[in-house]
């Protein structure tokens, strides 16, 4: 029987504020500060959660390994969006829930020598927190703040803990 894990009240609460360095502005205000952060940290690999900032970075030349998506934008429907040489997997993971299925593909996809866009019915806000877990060390995950700018996480021992302690937060829920 899978398991999948919903966030409480308390983890909710948690993804309120920035996981990361939060970039304030609109996208290309961001991007110049972004795009010097990539040339000093010189990545080992660059994800992206959320369909706004996947395809902003897409527009400026910037290609992440790995994108989820969801074809939502602040819970307004998008015109679906795939992103030129990647391979599209295509998961559910429900609004306020992580399931076993999403984290196993994240794991693959961050196996993968391709570059991967995983598109989900449902929500992809919280499969950062899986990103955060599985991402290899010194991989930064970008990510959007509503109405504010960009949250950039720099995968390290001390966030992959932070990301660790939210998750024991979460219930497991059997389907």
């Amino acid at each position: 029987m899978p398991v999948s894990y919903i966030v409480t009240p308390e983890v909710l609460s948690k993804f309120k504020e920035p996981f990361g360095l939060l970039i304030e502005g609109s996208f290309s205000q961001t991007t110049n500060q972004l795009k010097e952060i990539l040339a000093q940290e010189k990545p080992s690999t660059i994800i992206t959660v959320g369909d706004t900032v996947s395809r902003n970075l897409h527009n400026h030349h910037v290609r992440p390994q790995l994108s989820i998506t969801d074809n939502q934008s602040m819970r307004k429907k998008l015109q679906p969006k795939i992103f030129p040489d990647k391979k599209i997997v295509q998961i559910k993971n429900p609004q306020g829930f992580i399931t076993q299925e999403a984290i196993s593909v994240i794991q693959e996809a961050l196996k993968s020598e391709n570059q991967v866009q995983i598109v989900v019915d449902g929500e992809e806000d919280l499969l950062t927190l899986i990103v955060v877990l599985y991402a290899p060390e010194n991989a930064l995950v970008i990510y959007g703040q509503p109405k504010t700018g960009i949250v950039v996480v720099k995968v390290t021992p001390e966030k992959r803990a932070e990301a660790q302690k939210i998750w024991n937060a979460m219930e497991p829920v059997k389907k």
